[in-house]
């Protein structure tokens, strides 16, 4: 893109700037608009599995729900209580958006379609996705309210806990990939069983991995079963009661952007990302575009989330703790030991 518009007459520098702005422009419009999108697809799946319609009403199908919905928070006053610390009780939601939107840097939609294909990819999506909580802290404290406080304080917990295991599983796939390219790291997962199939979780050793990272996926976006931070019985809406108008809409697709965003790590990380399910050349299955690909899994994990949201009830606090540092954190230990174990016996001939 750099080269097309140094075609049109840009010194170098104006020409990079221009389409690295384009570039954000292609990548945060389209992804504003699938947040709309699976806001909606979430509520008629829950409706689904539920036996209602869901929204029908607004637009052809229900289609148009969204975009009501978000006309009428627009349009409603912003409140800021009395008590609460106003510079941080605004920067909270804008903090939880933005986060939510620089990780997109870095993932791969095809091969070279990506924004920024540094080496370092893996560890900037973990770094930057590690900053949503602060956005949640921050709004917890800033509200001066106990609701929002304790939710806030769950949050910091829940992400801590979480992310730990979710280290550990990223160490096994860069041990099986030997490096922290997303780009390099999807197409290292063509060719598992017999050369069949693309993507990690075909692995014996790496599919225990898919599932922990799949389930931490989910108390890392504090989705049900694990929406400790939003337990309405106990905390009204958590760290979001005391906000109304945009305030409020920015967290909801703070919330929603995360969601996408683990469900392309998922493809990405075990599933072959941009790649065909299968490794042959029977079917014309190269043919089809990679981003096609990504986002038809991305879909697929959506499901999941939306489908166990909408049939699992909610942990306990002690369970969701237990789950996390009792269970999760010896897999994920264990597998980087069986995974390093695995690959100084065979691919570095240890021993032979």
């Amino acid at each position: 893109m750099t080269e097309s518009f140094q075609n049109w007459g840009f010194t170098y520098e104006w020409s990079w700037f221009f389409a690295t702005i384009a570039g954000i422009l292609l990548i945060a419009f389209p992804l504003m608009l699938a947040v709309a999108m699976i806001i909606y697809a979430d509520r008629k799946i829950w409706a689904a599995i539920a036996l209602r319609r869901g929204p029908n009403v607004v637009g052809p199908w229900g289609l148009l729900q969204s975009f009501a919905d978000g006309l009428k928070v627009f349009l409603k006053e912003t409140i800021i209580p009395t008590s609460a610390n106003k510079g941080l009780f605004l920067i909270a939601p804008v903090v939880s958006f933005t986060v939510a939107l620089i990780v997109w840097a870095v993932i791969p939609f095809d091969v070279g379609v990506v924004l920024a294909d540094i080496n370092v990819g893996l560890l900037y999506v973990l770094a930057a996705s590690s900053l949503g909580v602060y956005g949640v802290i921050v709004a917890g404290w800033a509200s001066n309210s106990k609701y929002p406080f304790f939710s806030a304080l769950r949050a910091a917990a829940q992400m801590v806990s979480y992310e730990v295991s979710i280290g550990f599983v990223l160490i096994s796939v860069v041990l099986y990939t030997n490096t922290f390219n997303l780009s390099a790291i999807v197409l290292a997962q063509q060719g598992h069983v017999f050369g069949l199939l693309n993507g990690f979780g075909f692995n014996p050793l790496l599919f225990p991995m898919a599932v922990v990272f799949l389930i931490s996926s989910m108390a890392e976006t504090f989705r049900t079963p694990f929406d400790l931070t939003e337990a309405e019985s106990e905390l009204v809406a958590g760290f979001q009661t005391e906000y109304s108008s945009m305030s409020f809409a920015l967290f909801w697709l703070g919330e929603y952007g995360n969601v996408i965003l683990m469900c392309a790590l998922n493809a990405i990380l075990f599933w072959g990302g941009f790649l065909p399910p299968l490794n042959v050349d029977l079917i014309p299955w190269f043919d089809i575009p990679g981003i096609f690909w990504l986002f038809g899994k991305m879909l697929f994990f959506f499901f999941v989330f939306s489908w166990v949201r909408a049939t699992m009830p909610r942990y306990r606090y002690d369970q969701l703790m237990r789950l996390g540092w009792k269970i999760f954190l010896p897999l994920s230990i264990t597998s980087v030991v069986v995974v390093s174990s695995w690959l100084m016996l065979t691919r570095y001939g240890v021993g032979s």
